[in-house]
């Protein structure tokens, strides 16, 4: 690999094409990244290129252009393993997403794994695709979730872990950074301890892995969940690593084909993992950009990255405090480059079709994490999350949007 290159802002910037439209006769001020991020001219040209040269499906042709794809395919499954500091390539899932990830983990793990009267713990600041897949399950199995309590500073209230952590607590659902308010939670203390009551965890990544280092092994949890769509890649495509004796244990999450070992009307074995649950054609091309955004990243300083980063951030919360009736949610003390707050008196759409009108493209609602936003007792919040092309000109032009919103709407 060679070495990362100084984080050269305008260098980056020339690289995403979709940075340089205009909305609404204005110049794009792209602060939605948490919801999904631009893609560089390298994933798109990769995609491109696979159905241009390689467009064949994959594992079972003998011809040439099927064996490319799926080298190009199979190579990506080594990226991210090396990306995530997994011990084998086979640990990684394709998904198609990180929502699909966690659905896969727990229809397979979790099936076979709760029983009427089992616990799940979740913890309050989940996103929908954390908790809903847990409540579906445990409304089948008669299992039952804990909540972890989420404080109002927007940390996880770990003062309460080993009492929620019980003898019928079979799995433990949290998320390395919140969406909605950017909180990095103390993934590897909190899989420790859940470990240590032999409950197994599952972490939804899609937050972290586009500002902080990910290594599963330090991290200890026992699953990982991604979505390629942060992380500068296509929509469609996710991750779901696991621990390989669990995944060896774990029945398929759907049937098709790719996933069967041997098929007769009398029954069907199944494949090892990964193929095991990857049943059907896979978006191929999407891996296949999803290999070159990790690509892209790896070519750029990622320490210089979360700095600009977080000095976007912080620029961003001074300035937006500093507003009377403009009230920022959560100030835990690590952060990925997201920023919750609402504007007194106005509703958080009305004030999100304002920046629009000047160009300024930020995220409103709950952000499907209602219960933080019942934590805080309001129906929505403004998001504004940054990326690694986003300028102080950006955070500038977010904070006078904002002001410009509020002589309108209060």
């Amino acid at each position: 690999m060679a070495l990362a290159q100084r984080f050269d802002l305008q260098q980056v910037r020339s690289d995403f094409p979709g940075l340089h439209v205009e909305v609404h006769g204005q110049p794009l001020a792209y602060l939605d990244n948490a919801s999904t991020t631009q893609k560089p001219k390298a994933v798109l040209e990769a995609v491109r290129a696979l159905y241009e040269t390689q467009c064949a499906n994959i594992h079972r042709g003998v011809h040439s252009l099927s064996a490319a794809a799926t080298q190009s395919f199979e190579a990506v499954r080594t990226q991210v393993a090396a990306f995530l500091g997994a011990s084998e390539a086979a640990e990684v899932v394709f998904t198609s997403g990180t929502t699909e990830a966690i659905n896969l983990v727990a229809s397979s793990y979790g099936r076979r794994a709760l029983s009427a009267g089992d616990r799940v713990l979740v913890s309050e600041m989940e996103h929908h695709s954390n908790l809903v897949p847990w409540q579906l399950l445990c409304a089948e199995v008669g299992a039952h979730i804990d909540k972890l309590p989420l404080m109002l500073d927007g940390t996880l209230d770990l003062s309460q872990l080993d009492r929620l952590l019980t003898d019928r607590t079979r799995i433990i659902a949290l998320s390395h950074a919140s969406n909605a308010l950017g909180t990095v939670n103390p993934v590897a203390e909190i899989c420790a301890r859940a470990r240590a009551a032999n409950v197994v965890s599952v972490v939804d990544g899609a937050q972290a892995a586009a500002h902080l280092p990910v290594d599963v092994q330090a991290l200890g949890c026992d699953f990982y969940a991604l979505s390629a769509h942060k992380i500068y890649g296509p929509t469609g495509v996710g991750v779901l690593w696991g621990q390989a004796d669990l995944l060896r244990d774990m029945p398929p999450y759907k049937g098709g084909g790719e996933m069967i070992n041997s098929v007769s009307f009398e029954e069907s074995t199944w494949a090892e993992p990964p193929q095991r649950f990857e049943a059907g054609t896979p978006n191929i091309a999407g891996v296949v950009g999803l290999g070159a955004a990790l690509k892209y990243l790896e070519q750029i300083d990622s320490a210089d990255v979360l700095q600009h980063e977080m000095h976007l951030l912080a620029r961003a919360t001074e300035g937006l405090s500093a507003l009377p009736g403009v009230q920022v949610i959560g100030a835990p003390p690590q952060k990925v480059p997201v920023l919750s707050f609402i504007v007194q008196g106005a509703h958080p759409h009305d004030v999100g079709t304002l920046l629009d009108l000047e160009g300024v493209a930020v995220r409103t609602g709950h952000h499907c994490a209602e219960p933080v936003m019942q934590r805080y007792g309001v129906p929505a919040t403004v998001r504004a999350s940054f990326g690694l092309y986003n300028t102080l000109q950006d955070v500038q032009r977010l904070i006078s949007a904002v002001q410009s919103a509020q002589g309108v709407l209060t």
